[in-house]
């Protein structure tokens, strides 16, 4: 997978420092590639953008 501005990891957890954040992080990341399809994408668009227009869920 090519690197994005956004991805499941980071729509669902976002950005984390410790250990074990990182550990579940990569989950995420494994989850999208063994279940990559437009729907995930979808998904991932739709939380983006309600974070951008929002702010719910930004640091």
């Amino acid at each position: 997978m090519r690197p994005g501005i956004t991805g499941w990891a980071q729509v669902n957890q976002g950005h984390v420092t410790e250990l074990e954040d990182i550990d579940h992080k990569l989950q995420y990341d494994f989850y999208y590639i063994k279940n990559f399809s437009y729907w995930l994408d979808f998904l991932i668009l739709m939380r983006t953008a309600q974070v951008v227009f929002t702010g719910h869920g930004a640091r």
